[in-house]
């Protein structure tokens, strides 16, 4: 799995319903981080050069509208425990960037980027998640205004790409 990636923070409203959400589950495995993966980057030997593309990518972009809204599952995640359970959002914008991304970085897997990439927040993994599909959920309307780049290794955001004009 790379060790870098471009990631979306989502506003407390999001990460307030996944929690909820979670919390129906007895035996799913519950994300206590939430956020959304815009890209994979790779290893660390090309993190400086893809986060310098990247924000060369990103520049001018100026805030995405998305719409949290409803309960999916990825029923065979490539890895990991499944099901699944996760918050849909819905952002064309996202879409586009996320394919232009693509162009600095190939797809990471088959299934996971490029035209299977689906813009989401995982709510919990495995046991019982799955009892949450279809369920309405939200809507949460928000702007994305920046890019966080996490580092998988140290758990952390690194740096972070403002879609606002300044970066920081």
């Amino acid at each position: 799995m790379p060790a870098y990636s471009l990631n979306v923070p989502v506003p407390a409203d999001v990460s307030r319903l996944a929690a909820g959400l979670a919390a129906e589950c007895r035996t799913a495995e519950p994300r206590e981080r939430h956020t959304m993966v815009l890209k994979r980057l790779g290893e660390a030997a090309d993190y400086r050069r893809l986060i310098g593309e990247a924000r060369d990518l990103l520049a001018g972009t100026g805030p995405i509208p998305a719409r949290a809204a409803g309960v999916e599952t990825f029923e065979a995640p490539p890895s990991g425990r499944a099901p699944v359970a996760y918050l849909a959002v819905d952002s064309p914008g996202l879409l586009a960037v996320h394919e232009r991304c693509c162009d600095i970085v190939d797809p990471f897997g088959e299934v996971l980027e490029g035209d299977e990439y689906v813009p989401h927040v995982t709510i919990a993994r495995g046991g019982d998640a799955g009892r949450l599909a279809g369920r309405d959920a939200g809507p949460v309307d928000w702007e994305i205004d920046r890019i966080d780049v996490w580092d998988a290794y140290h758990e952390t955001v690194v740096e972070s790409v403002s879609l606002t004009g300044s970066s920081g």
